[in-house]
């Protein structure tokens, strides 16, 4: 049994790395086998020293957040220690992660990266000018595509940004919806819309939109441009065709930089025809200006349970490609 003293700065700093109620202690105590114990700006551990020396380094880093102004709430935590613990993080501490804001103009100030796989990400999309960001849902593949579209957009980096995902959703016809072109491909951009407006107000979104500046359009719609000054992201392009991707790919323009996301596990496209994705990514994987970013189960942020359905249904789909061999 080890003690170790960790010295906080002032109580506001005792706040938020406690959180409400302790329950950020509650916690750490629980996920290392560790005692904590708060005496004024002291924080003690007490446990088997290999315990205590990681929960030491994990307060240390959590410090090293709240430090450069970061806030660590109780859900986001969990995705913390899960890195740390999991030994993911060895090119990036918890606080280089957790500090690379992505400023966007709404109800929150900026959105950061919660996982190595999601720094990662966003640092090719600073570096390159094609990114394809590969992996399954709740990894935040379009989310933070769209935060950084946002702050291009801001920043005055890009005069557009336009979101664009084909309209194809198990094998449903276009022409059977109700309603005109706009109407019918409308529920297919639903995503973009969501993330959009968790980014920014939303008379400030339709004047945008108004003027041309935010352009949400199914990808049929992209041919025959050339998309110069603009910040594009395709999105669901596991349900492309290879003759869509290569059109959307040859539409990008001087000054601009184009995101593709994608999960291959879950195409739409009906009767088995080949992905697009796929076939660009053993086409383009080795051309120098493209990167592919490639996220999995540890990085998905949303509920723990998602990450469990996910690791179940990929051990299926192992057991299936085992049989067939």
């Amino acid at each position: 049994m080890v003690e170790k003293v960790i010295k906080l700065h002032n109580i506001d700093e005792s706040r938020k790395l406690f959180g409400n109620h302790d329950e950020n202690l509650k916690f750490i105590e629980r996920k290392f086998s560790v005692k904590t114990i708060a005496r004024g700006e002291n924080l003690k551990l007490e446990g088997e020293a290999k315990n205590v020396e990681k929960a030491q380094h994990l307060f240390h880093e959590l410090l090293s957040i709240i430090r450069k102004d970061g806030m660590i709430k109780n859900h986001e935590l969990q995705h913390l220690v899960k890195s740390f613990n999991c030994g993911s993080l060895k090119k990036h501490s918890l606080s280089d992660v957790y500090t690379d804001k992505i400023e966007v103009s709404a109800k929150r100030k900026y959105i950061v990266p919660k996982t190595k796989g999601q720094k990662e990400y966003i640092d090719f999309i600073r570096k390159y000018d094609i990114v394809f960001a590969i992996g399954p849902a709740g990894t935040g593949k379009t989310y933070l595509a769209m935060a950084m579209a946002v702050q291009a957009l801001m920043h005055q980096e890009v005069s557009r940004v336009i979101l664009t995902r084909p309209a194809v959703e198990a094998g449903e016809s276009l022409g059977f919806l109700p309603g005109d072109i706009y109407e019918k491909v409308s529920p297919y951009l639903r995503p973009l819309y969501d993330a959009l407006y968790d980014m920014l107000e939303v008379d400030k979104i339709q004047r945008y939109m108004d003027r041309g500046i935010i352009e949400v359009a199914p990808l049929a719609f992209m041919r025959g441009r050339t998309l110069n000054d603009s910040f594009i992201i395709l999105d669901e392009a596991q349900n492309c065709t290879p003759e869509q991707m290569k059109m959307f790919l040859t539409r990008l323009g001087f000054d601009s930089k184009t995101v593709i996301t994608g999960d291959v596990t879950q195409s739409d496209l009906p009767g088995g025809k080949p992905t697009g994705l796929l076939q660009a990514e053993k086409i383009l994987k080795r051309v120098k200006g493209i990167r592919f970013a490639y996220l999995s189960g540890q990085d998905v942020v949303r509920h723990e349970l998602v990450q469990a359905i996910i690791k179940a249904y990929a051990k299926i789909s192992k057991e299936k490609m085992e049989e067939k061999r």
